[in-house]
């Protein structure tokens, strides 16, 4: 049996796909932490099989959009005192500004500087629409 010490104050990402967490995990650069972090592969769920787990003892900004696209079921959980304080479970965002890339050569992002902006176009196929042209890309282009 595989024992993680319980962090004091700080954040765990939970419910991660298994396989997916290392994309979290190099995302945030916690690989260069000067705080501890614990990233467990592939532990046992009840809910999911097998499941990544990462568990951060500082608090750090996050942000849930890109987090929803690796992974629409992650929960992210807020600890203080060795407490969970704070719960919230990421979905797939509605809008999406500079994470997804227009690839359409005819589309104005090409040829100016203006912001990638995606609205979510269909939640069970995870696809989303460009802003501008339409286009339509993959949350999975992210991953």
């Amino acid at each position: 049996m595989l024992n993680v010490e319980k962090i004091k104050n700080g954040i765990v990402i939970d419910h991660i796909k298994a396989g997916q967490g290392i994309r979290i995990f190099n995302w945030l650069g916690l690989g260069k932490a000067p705080y501890n972090v614990a990233f467990v592969v592939n532990a046992s769920s009840a809910q999911m099989g097998r499941k990544d787990v990462i568990k951060i003892a500082n608090t750090m900004e996050i942000n849930l959009e890109v987090l929803g696209l690796i992974d629409p079921n992650i929960t992210v959980n807020t600890i203080v005192d060795e407490k969970i304080t704070g719960k919230i479970k990421i979905q797939l965002p509605k809008r999406v500004e500079n994470v997804l890339i227009c690839k359409n050569p005819r589309c104005i992002t090409s040829s100016e500087k203006v912001p990638h902006i995606f609205y979510l176009h269909d939640s069970a196929q995870e696809s989303y629409r460009c802003e501008y042209c339409d286009d339509i890309r993959s949350a999975s282009d992210f991953r």
